[in-house]
């Protein structure tokens, strides 16, 4: 039988050490550097080391130079206080998003260098009150940068502009990460809820959206973990 390369069950939590996985599993950071450690569209290898001192995941050669760290892509909101009054109240459904948002599936990778000492990625979509951490939302953001429009992001993913060109278009760029099952046969993202193209704060209005919200977070990473499966099954 052949080994696992990739556990996609595996909850990264487990070997943190009590911290944030993003910075101290090192399962996690194996699985980054196996998953991203590929060809990009234009054709070059995009060879990532964990040797550098000081950094999280890093490449260096005619591309440029990135310094990347790990991003979760998804938040059950468990644990912050504003949102207290809904998760308490469906607890279960709240610490089984925790869970399945604990494997390889609901986690990416970004530039993790500050430019200017301004937010990066990671920071901007967490404290954004217009993105709330949500990836679907900072999708839309990437999208709409591809094609020079505005968004919510659209000056912090500027300051990471040559990270983007590494994959040339949009679809490049979810082909490249696994995030195909965010996109419908146009392209466009498939929001979590109802999108009034940033025009108000996405606050769940009850429990009603948080399950809706959950459900569709949860399939989402079970496909992206099957497209993991599939893809290190032909390393």
């Amino acid at each position: 039988m052949k080994e696992l390369i990739i556990d996609t069950n595996f909850k990264v939590y487990t070997d943190a050490k009590g911290g944030d996985p993003d910075s101290t599993s090192k399962t996690l950071k194996n699985y980054h550097k196996i998953l991203w450690n590929k060809t990009l569209p234009n054709g070059t290898k995009f060879e990532l080391t964990d040797k550098k001192s000081g950094k999280y995941l890093y490449h260096n050669s005619e591309l440029g130079e990135f310094n990347l760290g790990s991003d979760a892509i998804t938040h059950s909101y468990r644990n912050q206080k504003r949102k207290q009054w809904l998760v308490s109240q469906i607890s279960k459904d709240v610490d089984e998003l925790f869970e399945i948002g604990s494997t390889i599936g609901a986690y990416t990778l970004f530039p993790k260098n500050k430019i200017d000492n301004k937010f990066t990625i990671n920071q901007a979509r967490g404290i954004n009150s217009l993105i709330d951490d949500r990836f679907d939302l900072t999708l839309e953001c990437i999208r709409l940068f591809y094609t020079k429009q505005t968004s919510p992001l659209f000056d912090t993913l500027l300051r990471y502009e040559n990270f983007f060109k590494l994959f040339g278009t949009f679809k490049n760029y979810v082909n490249f990460f696994l995030l195909d099952d965010l996109l419908d046969d146009k392209q466009q993202v498939k929001f979590y809820l109802p999108f009034d193209d940033f025009n108000t704060k996405p606050n769940f209005r009850d429990v009603d959206d948080y399950l809706i919200y959950k459900n569709k977070v949860t399939k989402f990473i079970q496909k992206r973990n099957d497209r993991i499966n599939k893809c290190t099954e032909k390393i």
